[in-house]
């Protein structure tokens, strides 16, 4: 099911959890595709991702990023993009009716794998969002249980995030 949005704007409210050992297995990392105007969402999602072993890249908090879009901020978006081991989509109101999710989203599907490129559907008070892009792409959905699994398109059971291999 999608992910709720409530649940995650509950989630930015706590820290990742930390522990005095330094993390000892791969850390992978996923590029996070979403509006600015979602920004609580985000930091929801990074937090309930770095709970599963997955680090978040979100790129207003990289401080290497100008300040106002330009050329130079297309370059290091693409750059991210290349380099994370996922690309996924938040998938809102607000990042469908965004310029550059769009934009991000193609670039994606033409540099990576399929099945590295995921949609994050969640559901709000208005309805689901991300609907169509389901049949495309993986989804991350979350259990009755509330564990994030990773979907391929048109199926409804698949291994546990933190479970998945990368090659």
């Amino acid at each position: 099911m999608a992910l709720d949005q409530f649940q995650l704007q509950r989630a930015a409210q706590r820290q990742p959890l930390r522990k005095s050992q330094p993390y000892t297995g791969r850390q992978y990392t996923a590029f996070l595709c979403h509006s600015h105007l979602d920004k609580e969402l985000a930091e929801g999602l990074q937090v309930v991702l770095s709970e599963q072993g997955v680090d978040l890249y979100i790129d207003w908090k990289d401080t290497s990023m100008p300040d106002t879009p330009d050329r130079e901020t297309a370059q290091r978006i693409q750059n991210r993009v290349r380099d994370c081991n996922w690309f996924l989509f938040l998938a809102t109101a607000n990042s469908r009716a965004s310029r550059w999710c769009p934009w991000e989203l193609g670039y994606a599907d033409g540099k990576k794998q399929w099945d590295q490129i995921a949609i994050v559907p969640t559901v709000d008070g208005r309805g689901t969002h991300g609907n169509e892009y389901l049949q495309l792409y993986r989804r991350i959905d979350a259990t009755s249980l509330g564990e994030l699994v990773w979907l391929a398109p048109g199926v409804s059971r698949g291994p546990r995030v933190r479970d998945i291999p990368f090659v």
